[in-house]
């Protein structure tokens, strides 16, 4: 079975309350959708980071986000992953305020995920940071997962 790493974006997606924006509350929607007709096929994972960003904010929202992540297992952060994590804001492929999806990136490559699942488009899914990713990782000896949103993963649209 594939595997599966989630970032935060996505679990808040999940647990938000409707956006009056039609982009996010169409993202909202095709999360749920995948959530419910997609997640089963895989194997998902989460990380400490992902833990660490969902108890913020809201109470009530963060009960929502602890709730879905109950269970999934948590992938530990390693050396080999913030040193991966670094290089990416070393070489400027993410700036340093997003130091957190460099972690993200790192840890889903680390331990060889299948799949990088996110709403992060900034930071994270951008074809240019996906090229500088596929780039710097393989001179490093390391395949990143795929990096793409609940959109493009599975059969949902």
């Amino acid at each position: 079975m594939e595997r599966v790493y989630l970032e935060t974006s996505v679990v808040s997606y999940l647990v938000a309350l409707r956006s009056r924006d039609l982009i996010v509350a169409g993202r909202q929607q095709l999360t749920i959708d995948w959530w419910e007709k997609e997640r089963e096929k895989y194997e998902l994972y989460v990380s400490e980071p992902v833990i660490e960003e969902a108890q913020v904010g809201d109470p009530a929202e963060i009960a929502k986000r602890t709730a879905i992540v109950a269970g999934v297992p948590i992938l530990t952060t390693t050396l080999e992953a913030e040193q991966l994590a670094r290089l990416l804001v070393q070489t400027g492929t993410l700036p340093p305020k997003a130091a957190v999806d460099a972690l993200h990136i790192a840890l889903a490559t680390v331990h060889e995920m299948d799949y990088l699942l996110t709403w992060n488009m900034k930071h994270i899914a951008n074809a240019h940071v996906r090229k500088m990713v596929a780039r710097i990782f393989a001179a490093q000896g390391h395949q990143p997962p795929v990096i793409c949103t609940p959109e493009e993963l599975g059969e949902i649209v």
